[in-house]
């Protein structure tokens, strides 16, 4: 897998991350620098360690289907994908009065990143460089946080559908030529 590809499926698993924090910069009414950085830490290593539980995961089984790995690949980027499109359609934030709580990051981030661990179940078929993988979905995630804190406190919920859908299509094309490329 490219960087290209790596930097993209960052993308879009970083996509959640940002609708995630919109509504987070949405519901804050002061804009500290701790506003941006304590979602953005939690939200990148999640993200990042994610992808390696998954690798090992899919390390262990990767012998017994590696004449499948293609089609696992395809099915979950395109469950992932289309379950992201599907969400982009719920409106509703929950804005909650308390302010950037440990317990209540813990669970944004492991819910935003369960996507991670199924797309490090499909890097433990292909040749591919986890630590690098790790950096660019971790770097990549921080920044979208970060982005998403902005644009939360910009703009409103208007890009947050938008966002999702993007991601989605981007897992579900990843999908598609994966498993292109192995018929």
């Amino acid at each position: 897998m490219s960087i290209i590809e790596l930097f993209l499926i960052a993308i879009a698993l970083s996509m959640d991350t940002l609708a995630v924090s919109i509504s987070i910069g949405l519901c804050k009414k002061y804009k500290s620098i701790f506003c941006y950085i304590l979602p953005g830490l939690y939200f990148s290593v999640f993200q990042s360690l994610m992808p390696l539980l998954g690798f090992k995961i899919g390390s262990f089984f990767a012998s017994t289907i590696q004449a499948y790995d293609h089609w696992i690949t395809f099915g979950l980027l395109s469950i992932i994908g289309i379950k992201m499109i599907k969400d982009s359609r719920n409106k509703s934030i929950d804005c909650e009065k308390d302010d950037f709580c440990h317990i209540s990051l813990s669970f944004l981030a492991l819910a935003t990143s369960i996507d991670a661990l199924a797309v490090g179940i499909t890097f433990s078929f292909f040749n591919v460089n986890i630590i690098m993988a790790m950096l660019i979905i971790g770097i990549t995630t921080f920044i979208f946080s970060v982005i998403g804190i902005k644009i939360g406190f910009l703009c409103g919920a208007k890009y947050r559908s938008k966002a999702e859908i993007f991601g989605g299509i981007v897992l579900v094309l990843i999908g598609v030529k994966i498993l292109l490329e192995h018929l």
